[in-house]
């Protein structure tokens, strides 16, 4: 047993844990084990009763507002578990000061991070926050309104009727978002060559609406990630990349980042594979594993995605990392998602069938790269069989035309064609 960011071990009972009592509260809840020394061994407590009591009081007098939390005595009356919920009435202060977790560690969170838990603790976010710029205009919007749902008539009432304006506090963060010009941040994309030194292009789109934004980046998609075949008299479109898969990440990217910080979206453009990364992490409620795997979607711009489900630019809300999942069935190579604190990252290699592949050399084929020489010593330790079987997989792979080799001896390379 070790401490994680919701568990933390406690050996006595001093002030320190009020810190993580202030941070569970602020986030996504957690346990504190006391009579527990760092190492996860019971060292148990002399009086636990007394104890408890002593807990209890530490909290009351000290936490504000009074947070959720439960006290059981374990371990044949040795240890006391605190489990600690997160609360509704954020942000919980210890000394005026509020906490988050930093993997195990209980940290003070910064200016900004304070305002968003005074945010959430009005159950208001940051879209639903009057815009700095209230001369905005719609053109864009109301045009894709017309083109994709047949609404004609543009007006305040139609603004209201997406939550974009209230005769109040005017027009909305998220309507910012959506005006053709806006003090935004947005998309940075970069397509290298062989290497991350040959940059062949790289644009920004900023300042302007959303919706020019994902389309923007989906033309810069096809110009790199598409192209025609002649067969006959007819011309075939062939994709590198399903452009569906793209358009789910952008928008992915687009709804759910955080937008109070003044970062852009990341896309990163290879020859096998594009990058795309979305500032801020998951939203407070969900793990990682429920996030990946679409059993539970929350919400971080509610009424900007509801903006683009009108608009058909994306499907159902939360089912954005299933879809992509589902459009690479049947590829060689899988699609990576990856969450920390604060990003999200998805990586869209391109799509490989080789039906002439058997099972085992799939999976080495998998660890093979288009754009870089590997050498056996680069292939085998993440594979599950032994040197010479690798070997021996990657000449029939070679005999198949599927794969290049280089050099000699020590010095033989590999690569896909």
């Amino acid at each position: 047993m070790r401490e994680t960011r919701i568990l933390e071990f406690k050996e006595t009972i001093t002030n320190t844990f009020l810190k993580t009592v202030s941070a569970f509260s602020n986030y996504n809840g957690g346990t504190i084990l006391f009579g527990v020394d760092d190492n996860g061994n019971v060292k148990g407590l002399p009086d636990v009763k007394q104890a408890c009591l002593d807990i209890e009081n530490k909290i009351n007098d000290s936490i504000s507002p009074q947070p959720n939390y439960t006290l059981e005595i374990q371990n044949n009356d040795q240890t006391i578990k605190l489990t600690v919920k997160s609360g509704l009435q954020k942000p919980y202060l210890y000394k005026s000061k509020a906490y988050k977790r930093n993997d195990t560690a209980t940290i003070e969170v910064d200016t900004l991070e304070f305002s968003r838990l005074v945010l959430d603790g009005k159950n208001i976010s940051f879209e639903e926050l009057p815009c700095k710029d209230q001369e905005l205009s719609f053109k864009i919007l109301q045009c894709k309104l017309k083109e994709n749902i047949y609404i004609e008539t543009f007006n305040q009432d139609t603004l209201k009727t997406l939550n974009l304006y209230d005769n109040i506090n005017g027009y909305n963060n998220a309507a910012g978002l959506l005006a053709d010009k806006n003090h935004f941040s947005g998309i940075d994309i970069v397509k290298f060559g062989e290497n991350i030194s040959i940059i062949q292009k790289r644009v920004t789109f900023e300042h302007i609406s959303v919706l020019e934004i994902y389309e923007k980046a989906l033309a810069v998609f096809r110009d790199y990630y598409q192209y025609e075949v002649i067969q006959g008299a007819d011309r075939k479109m062939v994709e590198k990349i399903p452009e569906a898969a793209f358009r789910e990440a952008i928008a992915n990217a687009l709804i759910h980042r955080i937008w109070d910080i003044n970062s852009h979206i990341r896309v990163s453009m290879f020859d096998d594979r594009i990058e795309v990364v979305s500032p801020g992490g998951l939203p407070a409620g969900i793990t990682a594993e429920e996030y990946l795997s679409g059993k539970l979607s929350i919400l971080r711009n509610r009424n900007l995605a509801n903006v683009f489900y009108r608009l058909g630019l994306v499907e159902i809300f939360g089912t954005g990392i299933t879809r992509i999942k589902q459009l690479y069935a049947e590829s060689l190579i899988k699609p990576e998602f990856e969450v920390s604190e604060n990003a999200i990252k998805i990586v869209l290699p391109i799509f490989e069938t080789n039906v002439n592949l058997t099972e085992d050399e799939k999976v080495i084929y998998k660890f093979l790269s288009k754009t870089m020489l590997k050498p056996i010593s680069e292939i085998a330790p993440y594979v599950p069989f032994g040197k010479s079987k690798t070997t021996q997989l990657l000449k029939a792979m070679e005999k198949k035309g599927v794969i290049a080799v280089e050099g000699k001896g020590r010095g033989t390379k590999y690569i896909i064609k």
